[in-house]
Formats: structure tokens, C-alpha cells, sequence
């Protein structure tokens, strides 16, 4: 697709701040349900956590036709646009393009805190399970893995095949947290917001990063039901 790919020039504007006290990947790959990675970043940047972005070609089509985003083939172009679109402070979020080799993410000596794959592909399931790095997604998922880090898909497939399934058990073995975009309705969800809320709700306590998005089992839900 000439034209919709993210670069690999890096940004270029200055940054304020390089000190974030945790740091947390996101990519965002070409399943449906986008809007699952789009509030995970906005929960994130609101927590304070630095962002490292990553967008596959796929992925970049998703945005436009689920969400209307249409994302700049330069990364200092995207970086800015989320940037302002999420409130990010100076510094708080940068994008890196898929071949971008010299990106932090793609070393083992400076690897994230975790990794989240929001949604997750089959295709990009089976490229992680094969072991495989062509781009900077794999690369990166494949360096925290190795560093013993936390990686979480969330996929959004269904029905499964016995190969996705066996793509999934070989990952959760190596140490991956397989998170299907399953959401639960003891809460009572009234809205889709709500369904999506309990996604990223799930996504962020295994990440350890606070949030409140909706009550806990036992507890009484906000929503006066």
C-alpha cells in the first residue's frame, strides 16, 4: 500500500523529558477492534507512563475504516498527532516506524517494562510463535520475551483454528500472557464503551498501572444497578 506506511525516519523535535519511571510498548496490528489500543494509550499516558508506539501496515488501515484515523506515514508526523490526540507531555509518547532497527525497543539492552499487542493478529501470533523478527513488532515482542518481560495479546479472532490454538500455547509457554478481547457482563455493561473499558481494565492490572474503570468482582458497580 505506496504511501501508508510508517517510515523509518526518527522524530526529530526535541524532547523535554527522558527520565519516565516506567516505559510500556503498544503496537497496534490490523485485527478489528482498535478502539481496544486506542483507550489502552489514552489510559496509559493518563497514568503517567512513558509510551513507545508502534503501528503495522495493517493496523494503519484498521484506524482509518474503525476509527476514522487516518495516521501519517512519518513517525514525527503520527508521534505529534497522538501525542496532542491523548495529551501526552513532551516526551511522554513517541512512535517508531517498522523498520526502524535503531528504535529502543529492538535491543535487549533496552528493552521496555512490557509489551502490549492491542489488537493482536493471528498473523502476527503465528510470526511471534515462529520466532520470527521482520519487522520492529516481532522484533520487540521477541526482546521482551527473551528479557523475560511481560508480553500481552490481546486478540481478537474468532473462531480459533487448532493452528492458532497451538500458536497460543506455544507462546503462553515461553512466558506470554494470552489475553483474548473476551469481555464480561456481570457489571452489566450499558454501552460499548463499557465493554471496552473492561478489556483495558484487565490490560492494566496485568501491567500493574492503577485504574478504576469499573468495579471489582464483589464489589458494587458504579453505574447503580
Amino acid at each position: 500500500m505506496p504511501g501508508s506506511a510508517i517510515t523509518d525516519q526518527p522524530p526529530v523535535e526535541p524532547r523535554v523529558q527522558d527520565d519516565w519511571p516506567r516505559t510500556i510498548a503498544v503496537a497496534l496490528t490490523g485485527a478489528s477492534g482498535i478502539q481496544y489500543g486506542l483507550r489502552l494509550l489514552q489510559c496509559l499516558i493518563d497514568a503517567g507512563v512513558r509510551v513507545y508506539l508502534l503501528i503495522s501496515q495493517a493496523g494503519q488501515v484498521v484506524l482509518k475504516m474503525e476509527a476514522g484515523i487516518k495516521v501519517s506515514a512519518q513517525p514525527a508526523e503520527a508521534e505529534r498527532f497522538f501525542s496532542q490526540r491523548l495529551g501526552a507531555a513532551p516526551g511522554q509518547l513517541r512512535v517508531f516506524g517498522r523498520q526502524q532497527w535503531t528504535a529502543p525497543v529492538a535491543s535487549g539492552s533496552h528493552p521496555p517494562e512490557a509489551m502490549v499487542i492491542c489488537p493482536c493478529t493471528t498473523g502476527t501470533l503465528a510470526s511471534l510463535a515462529a520466532g520470527l523478527s521482520q519487522d520492529l513488532i516481532q522484533r520487540a515482542a521477541d526482546v521482551v520475551l527473551k528479557e523475560r518481560r511481560t508480553l500481552i495479546l490481546v486478540l481478537r479472532e474468532t473462531p480459533f483454528t487448532a493452528i492458532h490454538l497451538e500458536n497460543m500455547l506455544r507462546l503462553a509457554r515461553a512466558g506470554a500472557v494470552i489475553m483474548p478481547a473476551n469481555p464480561g457482563f456481570y457489571y452489566q455493561p450499558r454501552t460499548v464503551d463499557e465493554l471496552i473499558d473492561f478489556m483495558v481494565a484487565r490490560v492494566l492490572d496485568h501491567l500493574r498501572v492503577p485504574q478504576n474503570l469499573l468495579p471489582r468482582w464483589g464489589e458494587q458497580p458504579t453505574n447503580g444497578n
